[in-house]
């Protein structure tokens, strides 16, 4: 394994995540939305973690691993292969939260028409398990792109997208779904199961 082996790894994870993710928002599109909450700056935040997770890696990529200078770290092979893993767990993720929302996904703060509330699947264990991918996205990041400014710069993006939305999230579930929201977020951990 070297650097332009994990690199790669990387871009085929992102290219994996627009294949899942690209049928899911085609779909959206035809149910109508009956609820929108703060969409302009839900797009910035949305924009922000684009930056951290795509841009920046990008640009250290395409400019030869050399950008910034000196913030490469030494190679590892195997923080690359743990990378991989995180790659796998994150795709995994990513897939099942799409796949168990069905029509119910939007990538703003949305309800849509008939829009029910999902306990099953991996939504079972945890609440937000789209968020849980983006952070595995972001540790893929790291451990791949041995550069402290990228891995940090995803850590941000997601980090800032994390925090600012997730309780404008809950809020938005709480005020559609009301007692059973409340009782399902009551017996179901956030991002990491009975712990948090």
């Amino acid at each position: 394994m070297t650097q332009s082996a994990a690199t790669i790894c990387w871009a085929l994870g992102l290219v994996i995540w627009f294949i899942i993710r690209y049928p899911h928002q085609r779909r959206a599109r035809k149910h109508a939305i009956v609820d929108s909450r703060d969409r302009a700056s839900q797009q910035s935040l949305v924009a922000i973690s684009v930056v951290g997770v795509g841009l920046v890696p990008a640009i250290w990529a395409l400019t030869g691993m050399g950008f910034p200078e000196g913030a490469n770290l030494p190679f590892s092979p195997v923080v690359a292969y743990a990378g991989i893993v995180a790659i796998v767990a994150y795709l995994w993720f990513f897939y099942r939260s799409h796949k168990d929302l069905g029509h119910n996904w939007s990538a703003t703060l949305e309800i849509r028409a008939k829009h029910t509330l999902v306990t099953t699947g991996v939504y079972h264990y945890v609440r937000h398990p789209m968020y849980v991918s983006f952070w595995l996205m972001a540790v893929a990041q790291a451990l791949l792109l041995q550069n402290w400014f990228v891995g940090l710069a995803g850590l941000v993006g997601i980090g800032i997208l994390y925090f600012f939305r997730v309780k404008k999230e809950e809020k938005l579930m709480l005020d559609t779904f009301g007692r059973v929201y409340r009782d399902y977020a009551s017996k179901t951990a956030r991002l990491i199961p009975y712990i948090y």
